[in-house]
C-alpha cells in the first residue's frame, strides 16, 4: 500500500479523477478499432489482405493527420478541437460499419477508415493536463506519466479482448459500434472538464516541435521502439498459429502488456535516478536484454506457455522505457506545443509499428516464426544506439510550462 500512496496524492487534486475517467473511456477503443475492423471486413469479404490494407491505410492517414489535429488542440484548446474531431472520426467508423454491412464497393472501406484518422491523441491530451497541473512538481509529474503509460498498456491489453468478444458473441460489427460509442462518450466527459484544461495562448512562441533541438533524434528512437512492438505482435501471432493455438495469441500478447502495466505503476511510485536523458539508454538496454528471453524460449523450447512467461517478463521493460522517452519529449518540446510534440512521438511509434510488422511478417514467411524474434531484439538495439547521443548535454532543454 505505501507504494500506491503517490497515486493517491495524485488523484486528490481537484478535477483529476473526472478527466481521467473520461479519458480512459475514450482511450479504450484505441485497442479495439483495428481488431474490430479486421474481424468485420475479413468476415464479410473473406479477405484478410483487404482487411489489412484498410487498416494500414488508416494508420498512414493517422500519421499525416494526427500532428495537424494536435497543433490545432494546442492553439485552440482541447474542448474546441478534440470534440469536433472525434465526431468526424466516429462518423467514419459508422460509415465503415454501414459500408461493410451493405456490401459497398471496396474503396468506400478505405475512405471510411481513413476518416477515423481525426481521432485526437487522448493520451497526449491527458499528459498535457498533468504537465499543466504539476508544472512545479517533477516527482508527481513522473508518477502521472507512469500512470498514463500503465493506462495505455491496460487499454491495449483489454481492447482487443473486448473487441474479439463483442464481434464473436453478438455480430461482426459490434466491436466497431461499441468502440465508436465509447470514444464519443469518453471524449464528451473529458472535454467538458474545463477546469484542468491547459490554458490557450493567443500566440505560441518558439519553433515547431519537429525543429526543436533534441526532438528529431527522439522521434528516431520512437520509430525503432515502435518496430519492437509491431514485430513482436506479428511474430507472436505467427508462432501461435504454427503451434495450432492461434486463438491463444491474444492472451499471450495480453500477458506482455500486463507485465508492462505492472512495471509502469511500480516505476511511477519510485524516485527516478538522474535526468531522463541519462536513464533512457539504460531502459533501452534492459529492453534489448529482456527481449532475448522470448527468442530463447521459442528457440530452445518451442513451447507457447514458456514463450508467454518470457513475454510477461520482457514486457516489464516497456513502460519504464516509454515513460522515460515521453518525459524527454515533454522536456524538449517548445512551450505551448506539448500536445503536438507528444503526438509526433506517437506518430513515430505508429510508423515503427508498421515497419516492424512488415519486417517481422517477411521474416516469419521466409525464415520461421522463431527467427522472427530476432527482429524486435535488433530493433531494440538500434533504439539503444540512437539514444546514446541523447544522454549528452548538447541539446538545450526547452521549458514547456510555467
Amino acid at each position: 500500500m505505501p507504494r500506491l500512496s503517490p497515486y493517491r496524492r495524485l488523484f486528490r487534486l481537484p478535477g483529476t479523477r473526472a478527466f481521467t475517467a473520461g479519458n480512459l473511456i475514450a482511450r479504450l477503443p484505441m485497442g479495439m478499432f483495428s481488431v474490430s475492423a479486421v474481424v468485420m471486413i475479413a468476415g464479410s469479404r473473406g479477405s484478410y489482405a483487404l482487411a489489412g490494407a484498410v487498416t494500414a491505410t488508416g494508420l498512414a492517414a493517422t500519421a499525416l493527420v494526427a500532428p495537424w489535429i494536435a497543433r490545432l488542440v494546442d492553439r485552440r484548446g482541447q474542448a474546441r478541437v478534440a470534440l469536433p474531431a472525434t465526431v468526424i472520426a466516429v462518423l467514419g467508423s459508422f460509415s465503415l460499419l454501414l459500408c461493410v454491412r451493405h456490401d459497398a464497393p471496396d474503396w468506400t472501406l478505405f475512405a471510411s477508415y481513413a476518416a477515423t484518422a481525426t481521432t485526437p491523441n487522448t493520451g497526449g491530451m491527458s499528459r498535457a493536463r498533468w504537465a499543466h497541473l504539476l508544472a512545479d512538481d517533477p516527482k508527481a509529474l513522473h508518477t502521472a506519466n507512469s500512470f498514463e503509460q500503465a493506462a495505455d498498456e491496460l487499454c491495449f491489453m483489454l481492447g482487443p479482448v473486448l473487441a474479439a468478444f463483442l464481434c464473436g458473441a453478438f455480430f461482426p460489427e459490434a466491436g466497431t459500434l461499441v468502440g465508436a460509442v465509447l470514444l464519443l462518450t469518453g471524449m464528451v466527459l473529458f472535454t467538458t472538464r474545463r477546469a484542468t484544461e491547459p490554458p490557450v495562448r493567443a500566440q505560441i512562441p518558439g519553433k515547431a516541435p519537429l525543429r526543436a533541438p533534441g526532438i528529431p533524434p527522439l522521434l528516431a528512437v520512437c520509430l525503432a521502439m515502435g518496430a519492437v512492438f509491431g514485430a513482436t505482435e506479428v511474430v507472436t501471432l505467427a508462432f501461435a498459429d504454427a503451434q495450432g493455438r492461434q486463438s491463444a495469441a491474444g492472451a499471450v500478447l495480453a500477458l506482455q502488456a500486463a507485465g508492462s502495466c505492472g512495471a509502469g505503476l511500480l516505476y511511477g511510485a519510485a524516485k527516478p535516478a538522474g535526468p531522463a536523458a541519462a536513464r533512457l539508454p539504460w531502459c533501452l538496454a534492459a529492453m534489448a536484454a529482456l527481449l532475448a528471453l522470448p527468442l530463447l524460449a521459442a528457440a530452445l523450447t518451442g513451447s507457447l506457455l514458456t514463450l508467454a512467461a518470457a513475454l510477461l517478463v520482457a514486457g516489464m521493460a516497456t513502460a519504464p522505457t516509454m515513460v522515460t522517452a515521453m518525459t524527454l519529449v515533454q522536456e524538449r518540446t517548445p512551450e505551448g506545443r506539448l500536445n503536438e510534440g507528444m503526438t509526433l512521438a506517437v506518430t513515430g511509434l505508429l510508423g515503427g509499428i508498421a515497419c516492424g510488422s512488415a519486417i517481422g511478417g517477411w521474416t516469419v514467411e521466409h525464415l520461421s516464426p522463431t527467427a522472427g524474434y530476432v527482429v524486435p531484439v535488433t530493433a531494440a538495439c538500434v533504439a539503444l544506439a540512437l539514444s546514446l547521443p541523447l544522454a549528452s548535454n548538447r541539446f538545450t532543454v526547452i521549458p514547456t510550462h510555467h
